[in-house]
């Protein structure tokens, strides 16, 4: 989808990082962005940022995407709004940091619910809705590099968004076989500059601490404007898959020959 002015968009997780740097790149080049958030007033304060400093229509619409009613609520809001949704980002994302048999399963059922069963719920309301408009349009599904490589201490976090990476592949076969013209990338971002460790640590559901998440690397994270810069190059390319961070591709490699031929099982790390 070369042609992005005058589209219109949708992103989840909007108030703060990745998706705010989504919702302002939006905006600047032309685009109607209606930004979605579990948290109203962040989400208000973002959403008047972004149309003031692009002057673009921009709408906030406070969205739980754990909940069913909520992303359908979202979906009719953009089609009922703007009669189209050309850029869809199911981008919002928790983490907690622990052993994966101490979690109490409320905090399974969040951290699956936000960062898989979120994207299920953005395509299952928003998908048949630009299938019927007949027009091109493009899902970005916001994975992890934690999908392609595990990482100790985070197994919720790396089922999810392993969990997105294979809906992405498998909605993309999908959608080309039927004719759709819709296309599909996954990001799989690696340290970027965010605030998903303090919001995952206040939003948790249950009293169990689980101690704080780890920041897991020491090297320089990513701009989240830079990681929005590469996501709408590969939207106007038509490219799949969007990795940040290229001096973690050994680290892919090696997990694809250990499938395929050492049977070694990569313990992941950002710590160079």
């Amino acid at each position: 989808m070369e042609e992005l002015q005058g589209k219109v968009a949708v992103v989840t997780g909007a108030a703060s990082g990745i998706g705010y740097a989504l919702c302002e790149r939006f905006g600047a080049e032309g685009m109607r962005v209606v930004m979605a958030d579990v948290a109203p007033d962040r989400l208000e304060e973002a959403a008047r940022k972004v149309g003031e400093a692009s002057g673009a229509e921009v709408v906030g619409v406070p969205t739980d995407v754990t909940r069913w009613e909520d992303v359908e609520r979202l979906a009719a809001s953009a089609f009922d709004r703007f009669g189209a949704v050309h850029l869809l980002c199911n981008n919002a994302g928790v983490q907690r940091d622990g052993l994966a048999w101490e979690f109490p399963l409320e905090e399974w059922e969040w951290i699956i619910g936000v960062n898989l069963w979120g994207t299920v719920y953005g395509v299952k309301a928003f998908v048949p809705r630009m299938i019927e408009r007949g027009e091109e349009a493009h899902i970005v599904n916001t994975a992890s590099l934690g999908g392609l490589v595990a990482f100790p201490r985070i197994a919720m976090y790396t089922a999810a968004k392993a969990g997105v990476i294979g809906l992405s592949e498998s909605l993309r076969h999908d959608l080309r076989a039927q004719g759709h013209l819709i296309g599909v990338s996954v990001l799989c971002p690696g340290p970027v500059m965010s605030n998903l460790r303090e919001h995952s640590r206040d939003l948790r559901p249950s009293e169990a601490d689980g101690g704080e998440i780890s920041l897991m690397t020491h090297v320089e994270r990513t701009p989240a404007a830079a990681v929005a810069e590469l996501v709408v190059a590969a939207v106007r390319g038509g490219r799949f898959w969007i990795l940040t961070h290229p001096e973690y591709n050994g680290m892919i490699e090696r997990r694809c020959r250990g499938i395929l031929e050492t049977d070694e099982v990569v313990e992941a790390s950002l710590l160079s």
